[in-house]
């Protein structure tokens, strides 16, 4: 399937590992061109030098900065000359308890995790292309339903769904699609990283994968193609909706 991603644009955040960095390998494999972000500069000019010159540009920053977004948009559209969209990719708020994560916590995840992609997603759908854009937030499984010791997560990821819901309402009329997407259990560090505050990172990912009817964490590139397919002019038809890329773990509708 051509997925009708040669030459369009987009913005990546959280580009250096992850998920970001799967979604960003899975469009610039299909024609794409990106601006990818994050605070990592590093492994960001490593993913650069493994793509065509012409279809890439790296600048870091961190999305709890207000001006960046304005920034990241301006750049592509310099660059580029156009924007088709962003993926929305925010490492994971500190987890605990909602007893345990302190008031300065909140308020840095709120500014990370919540109006850091709010900024971005407005500033994206402002410079929009007359072919309209598409725009996907990664966020989690906590939107469905909570996962113990993330309080943050389960505090803050729903409500950025919801809004997710009502700008592919507002942007609808102009062809700007909006949509969610819900990681489960993907074999990434951030996983890895909660795995191992038990203790026992073996014991937590074997139970956890008992409890995922597909018996496995999911691969970074799995997700990517997901995200791919959700932002390119394949997905046309998709705006408003909150899709889980969990192997099957999240039991509601």
């Amino acid at each position: 399937m051509d997925l009708g991603l040669t030459d369009r644009a987009y913005i990546v955040t959280g580009a250096s590992s992850g998920l970001g960095r799967a979604t960003a390998e899975q469009l610039l494999a299909e024609g794409a061109r990106l601006l990818v972000c994050s605070r990592d500069v590093t492994h960001l000019e490593e993913l650069a030098a493994m793509a065509d010159p012409g279809s890439i540009m790296v600048l870091p920053g961190d999305l709890a900065d207000p001006e960046l977004p304005e920034r990241l948009v301006a750049a592509a559209m310099a660059r580029f000359g156009r924007l088709d969209g962003a993926l929305i990719s925010v490492g994971g708020p500190p987890a605990g308890t909602s007893d345990e994560i302190t008031d300065e916590q909140w308020r840095a995840a709120f500014e990370t995790v919540f109006l850091g992609p709010v900024r971005l997603a407005r500033a994206v759908s402002d410079a929009a292309s007359v072919e309209g854009c598409s725009i996907a937030f990664v966020l989690s499984t906590s939107v469905r339903s909570p996962i113990p010791g993330l309080a943050t997560s389960n505090g803050l990821r729903p409500g950025l769904a919801m809004l997710a819901k009502t700008m592919a309402d507002e942007g609808g009329p102009r062809a700007i699609r909006v949509n969610a997407l819900l990681p489960g259990r993907i074999d990434t560090e951030r996983v890895r990283h909660l795995d191992e505050l038990g203790g026992d990172p073996e014991a937590a990912r074997r139970d956890a994968e008992a409890a995922i009817p597909l018996r496995r964490y999911g691969r970074p590139d799995e997700f990517g193609r997901v995200a791919t397919f959700v932002l390119s002019p394949a997905g046309s038809y998709i705006t408003g909706t909150v899709i889980p890329v969990d192997g099957g773990v999240t039991r509601s509708l």
